[in-house]
């Protein structure tokens, strides 16, 4: 079976139950900061260039005079975006109006921790407060990554507003984004053993949802 018969395969066994569940997970996901100035904007890097087009919105709303865009690339991203996540990111929010100036690239972290950490070294200067960019998905795991990694710093966590179902069929394979929002909850829960992150309250529904979901078999994004 071909990678899209499989896709196809598992799209279509999304259950109601499964949506509802990755609802709840989708909104627990996102923290619903409140979006003020800050000192600069860090786009992070992934498969949706949604994050760019929005970070590219915020600096010409004068949310910040800087914008670092980081990312290398992960298996998912390396095909779409082959220079680099966050060299096609400054490239794109350039086409929409961005100054090149303004914009720094961070092309090496691999995962969010060296995203945000690498984002640091990079600035050089005194950074009061930052807006992470995120996926929708990824808004909490961003915020708890952040508070380890650079703890002094005013954090604000935003993504593109965007509603679950109209994400769930825009990136083409509903069962793929079930299992990142698994997989990226799984995360938020084990991250803070392993120093990575902060720890941050679950709601018992939404671990009920992760377990009906992971029972159910989406798993292909969950660390062994």
């Amino acid at each position: 079976m071909t990678d899209n018969e499989t896709a196809d395969r598992r799209a279509k066994r999304l259950r109601d139950q499964d949506v509802a569940d990755a609802r709840l997970i989708w909104d627990y996901h996102q923290l619903g900061h409140e979006l003020r100035p800050v000192s600069v904007g860090i786009g992070l890097g992934s498969h949706d260039l949604g994050v760019a087009t929005f970070a590219a919105g915020l600096y010409r709303r004068g949310l910040f005079p800087r914008l670092v865009f980081t990312g290398a690339n992960s298996p998912t991203t390396v095909a779409r975006f082959p220079r680099g996540e966050a060299v096609h990111y400054r490239d794109h929010a350039i086409e929409l109006g961005v100054s090149a100036e303004a914009i720094l690239v961070e092309p090496l972290a691999t995962n969010t921790g060296q995203n945000i950490a690498f984002a640091r070294e990079l600035l050089t200067d005194s950074i009061e407060s930052v807006l992470l960019i995120s996926k929708p998905y990824m808004e909490r795991r961003a915020y708890a990554t952040c508070r380890k990694v650079w703890p002094e710093v005013d954090v604000v966590c935003t993504s593109e507003p965007i509603d679950f179902l109209d994400y769930l069929s825009g990136i083409g394979d509903p069962a793929l984004v079930v299992d990142m929002l698994v997989g990226d909850l799984q995360r938020v829960l084990e991250y803070p053993a392993h120093g990575f992150a902060v720890e941050q309250h679950v709601p018992d529904n939404v671990l009920a949802a992760y377990k009906h979901l992971v029972d159910a078999g989406f798993t292909s994004r969950l660390m062994a």
